[in-house]
C-alpha cells in the first residue's frame, strides 16, 4: 500500500470510530449510526452549507437502507400521506394545483374523493417519493 492510501485508511478509520460509514448490518450498528446522526444534526450539519452536510446525507442513506430492509412499511393511507406532506412543507389546499383546485384537494383530505393515478404521478414528481406512498 502506498503512502497516500495508508494516510487515507488512517483518516477513514478515525472517522469510522465516530460515524459508521459502511452498510449497517446489526441493530447495534444501527443504534450507533442513529446516535452519530443525531450528534451531527444537533451540531447544525443538516444545513446544506455545513462542512459535514454530505456526511449527514451519506449516513442518512445508510440508515434508510437498513430501515428499508428491516422495518415494515407504515400502514398509511394516501390521504394521510398527503396530509403529512402538506404539513411538512407548510402547504395549504390551494398550494397543490397539480392535484386540482382547492375544493378537489379539500374533498381528498376529507375522504370524499380518492387520489387518482394522474394525481399520484404529480405528487410523486413534486415530493420525490415513491408512488407506493399513496397506495
Amino acid at each position: 500500500m502506498n503512502a497516500q492510501l495508508r494516510k487515507l485508511a488512517t483518516h477513514f478509520a478515525a472517522i469510522e470510530r465516530e460515524v459508521p460509514l459502511h452498510p449497517i448490518r446489526t441493530e447495534a450498528e444501527y443504534d450507533a449510526a442513529v446516535a452519530a446522526l443525531n450528534r451531527l444534526l444537533d451540531a447544525g450539519a443538516s444545513n446544506e452549507k455545513h462542512p459535514l452536510a454530505n456526511l449527514v446525507a451519506t449516513l442518512g442513506e445508510l440508515i434508510g437502507d437498513y430501515d428499508d430492509e428491516h422495518l415494515p412499511p407504515p400502514d398509511v393511507s394516501g390521504t394521510d400521506m398527503l396530509k403529512f406532506l402538506m404539513q411538512q412543507h407548510g402547504l395549504r389546499q390551494g398550494d397543490l394545483p397539480e392535484i386540482g383546485t382547492q375544493s378537489v384537494v379539500s374533498e381528498i383530505i376529507n375522504g370524499k374523493r380518492e387520489i387518482n393515478l394522474r394525481q399520484v404521478r404529480k405528487l410523486k414528481e413534486r415530493f420525490g417519493i415513491s408512488a407506493d406512498a399513496f397506495a
